[in-house]
């Protein structure tokens, strides 16, 4: 993805690339986007990605669902609980 080697080349000198770092750039990214923004970068996207991006938010979603029904507690999924507008 463009995007991600953009933000790489950025901050490869400038960050570990630990959890805690890609987190914080992440997040500091999408706060600066609007949905048009990111509606943009979707339509960037070739099929490969775009079947990647959701195939990540599926796993991350299932898994909170699992771990929710599982654990019996009322866990949030890790979309849903950072919201960042």
């Amino acid at each position: 993805m463009k995007l991600v080697d953009e933000l790489f080349e950025l901050y490869r000198d400038k960050l570990t690339g630990d959890e805690e770092d890609i987190d914080m750039l992440a997040f500091a990214f999408l706060e600066e986007m609007n949905r048009e923004d990111l509606i943009h970068i979707i339509k960037e996207l070739d099929t490969q990605e775009l079947y990647d991006l959701i195939g990540v938010y599926l796993i991350e979603s299932l898994k909170g669902k699992f771990a929710q029904e599982e654990y019996g507690q009322q866990r949030t999924s890790l979309f849903q609980s950072r919201n960042i507008h």
